[in-house]
């Protein structure tokens, strides 16, 4: 069983992969300024646009936490890939991008509080042996590669610093 600092120092860390850049850019960073006009561009060679990535971001993070926090059993898993990833190519209305962004990151403070004061350890009930740390990883691991994809697309545009 880890010792007290050694939780706490567990929780810091954690609490810094989700929040800071570390060794890569951050959301912020990847979606910074990004040109409306170019949200909804397929670049040649890759199979989905900005806002498909953006959504993608925000169906699984919500995913991952709506499974983390299931103690009431009404988590329904979706459908890979149909479930994770939008068909539409653009964005629905101009809204649409800033909301995600804000969904994005509500439900990432939702993680940070779970993290925060959550049992990291403990299988959940209602998994196949998940718990709180492995999804925590989970979702960093996940965002960190789609926001890497992020910044290949807007290099891939033309419009990456």
């Amino acid at each position: 069983m880890a010792t007290v600092n050694a939780e706490k120092d567990l929780r810091k860390q954690l609490l810094a992969l989700l929040k800071e850049a570390q060794a890569h850019a951050t959301f912020d960073d990847a979606i910074a300024d990004f040109p409306a006009a170019k949200r909804g561009v397929v670049p040649e060679g890759l199979p989905y646009s900005a806002w498909q990535l953006l959504e993608h971001l925000r169906i699984a993070q919500r995913d991952i936490l709506e499974f983390s926090t299931n103690e009431d059993g009404h988590y329904e898993e979706l459908k890979w890939p149909e479930g994770y990833w939008p068909k539409e190519a653009e964005p629905s209305t101009a809204k649409a991008w800033d909301e995600s962004i804000t969904a994005i990151k509500e439900d990432l403070g939702e993680f940070e509080k779970l993290v925060e004061k959550g049992d990291l350890h403990t299988p959940f009930p209602w998994g196949q042996g998940q718990n709180l740390l492995r999804e925590v990883l989970l979702v960093a691991d996940h965002s960190a590669y789609h926001v890497g994809e992020l910044i290949m697309l807007r290099r891939l545009l033309g419009i990456w610093k």
